[in-house]
C-alpha cells in the first residue's frame, strides 16, 4: 500500500488532470477515438451548476495518480445506489494499491450516503479487473444485457 498516497474529493483544479486519464482509460480500451467528452464538458457536468457526478482523486504530492467518478442511480427494487463509472490510474502507478484505496473510498462514501448497493462494469476481458472485483463481496451478474442509445 502507498503511504504518501491522499485520497480526497476532486476540484475543478483537477478535472484537467481527470480528463487525461479517461483519455488514458479509453486508449487501454482501444476506444481513444470514441471520446467526445471534453475537460470543459466534464467541469461543467460535475462542477456546474447541477453536477451529475462526483469525483476523488488520489494524489502523490499534489499531483493527480488516480481517480475515481460516480454518481446516484435509484433502483426501484432496492432504493438508492452508487455507480462507479471509472476509477483509473496512471500506468505508473498500477499495482501499487491506489486503485484499492479508490475503490474502497467510494464504497465507503456509498455506504455515508446511505446507498444500499454499489453498481460498475468491467469488460469481460479485463481479466486483471476481474481478479481484482473478486477480491470483494461482488457478484458477477450474466443475466442483464447493457442497453444504450448513443447520440
Amino acid at each position: 500500500m502507498h503511504t504518501n498516497i491522499e485520497i480526497t474529493p476532486g476540484t475543478t483544479a483537477h478535472v484537467e488532470a481527470a480528463f487525461a486519464l479517461v483519455k488514458e482509460l479509453a486508449e487501454f480500451e482501444n476506444g481513444l477515438d470514441q471520446v467526445s467528452n471534453t475537460a470543459s464538458q466534464m467541469l461543467l457536468d460535475g462542477f456546474g451548476p447541477d453536477p451529475c457526478f462526483s469525483l476523488l482523486v488520489a494524489l502523490e504530492n499534489q499531483v493527480v495518480v488516480g481517480i475515481a467518478i460516480y454518481f446516484t442511480k435509484y433502483s426501484t427494487w432496492k432504493g438508492k445506489g452508487i455507480y462507479l463509472e471509472d476509477i483509473v490510474v496512471t500506468k505508473a502507478h498500477r499495482g501499487k494499491g491506489i486503485g484499492k484505496m479508490l475503490f474502497d473510498a467510494v464504497w465507503l462514501e456509498a455506504q455515508k450516503q446511505n446507498a444500499h448497493q454499489l453498481h460498475w462494469q468491467v469488460l469481460d476481458w479485463n481479466k486483471e479487473a476481474i481478479s481484482f472485483y473478486k477480491k470483494y463481496p461482488a457478484t458477477f451478474d450474466q443475466e442483464w444485457i447493457n442497453c444504450k442509445i448513443c447520440w
